[in-house]
């Protein structure tokens, strides 16, 4: 197989003058979106660069302590990310957003790199850290969206929820209904991917590893173990994600956080 071709640092800025053309759609229909596209790409650019630097040192010193720290920095800046983007408190649902990504991508990753991959060490940075950043990059949207679903129901059926209450529920059975619609939205975009795989897109993976000189075959056999893997850590971080939270963020009686309450999550009846 072909080694993977280099792209000079001309090339690239070649390239990025197509970025003329989303900015000219926008000053087109006045979307008033270019600041926040301007640093969205400078941020981009500049995090990409940073992270390579250090990924490149990582690789080179492939020591345990610093992967597993690396693997921490990841699992905080994750959770934060997901409050911040849902627009929740942070005080008292943090706890129940890193615990669900720690419970999602710790097993699973250990099980990858211990049983399927066994690359030596173990701990090896070049399968360790990129396999927890595409297990997290792909969590953080579905624990986004289902958190958002989930405190949502509580401005939409409220109603619906006092009534459960009133009629003796306890707060497991009427948030019930919450919980499974929050995580049948979160979990309906891995659903539509894995039905299209192959057929409408190639994924990431397969693409960088086929680019990079691996037999296609090879790269099938990794982006099949990586959308499972996805799967099974969407499915648990979120539903451990909403299992802590409702305990967290609801009291036995039935009363929202007042916190929750502060960022919208407001009662009506």
């Amino acid at each position: 197989m072909q080694q993977v071709i280099d792209i000079q640092w001309w090339q690239l800025g070649l390239f990025s003058l197509t970025l003329l053309l989303p900015f000219a759609i926008n000053a087109l229909y006045q979307l008033n979106i270019g600041k926040e596209a301007v640093i969205g790409l400078i941020r981009m650019i500049v995090q990409l660069l940073l992270v390579g630097l250090y990924l490149e040192y990582l690789f080179t010193l492939n020591n345990l302590w610093v992967n597993l720290a690396w693997l921490l920095v990841m699992l905080l800046i994750g959770s934060s990310a997901i409050l911040s983007k849902a627009r929740l408190p942070r005080r008292p649902l943090f706890v129940a957003v890193f615990t669900g990504l720690c419970a999602g991508l710790l097993p699973l990753l250990s099980f990858v790199t211990l049983v399927i991959i066994q690359p030596t060490p173990y701990y090896h940075a070049q399968y360790l850290i990129p396999l927890a950043g595409m297990l997290l990059g792909n969590s953080l949207n579905a624990n986004i969206v289902c958190l958002q679903h989930f405190f949502d129901a509580f401005k939409t059926r409220w109603p619906e929820y006092e009534a459960a209450l009133s009629l003796g529920a306890q707060v497991r059975e009427a948030t019930l209904p919450f919980v499974q619609n929050a995580l049948q939205k979160a979990l309906a975009p891995i659903l539509a991917t894995m039905a299209t795989t192959g057929l409408v897109s190639l994924p990431g993976m397969m693409t960088g590893q086929i680019l990079g000189g691996a037999s296609p075959m090879v790269a099938i056999k990794y982006q099949v173990m990586i959308m499972i893997a996805v799967w099974v850590m969407m499915s648990v971080s979120i539903t451990v994600c909403l299992f802590i939270a409702v305990r967290r963020v609801i009291s036995p009686q039935g009363k929202l956080h007042a916190e929750c309450l502060e960022q919208g999550v407001t009662e009506r009846g």
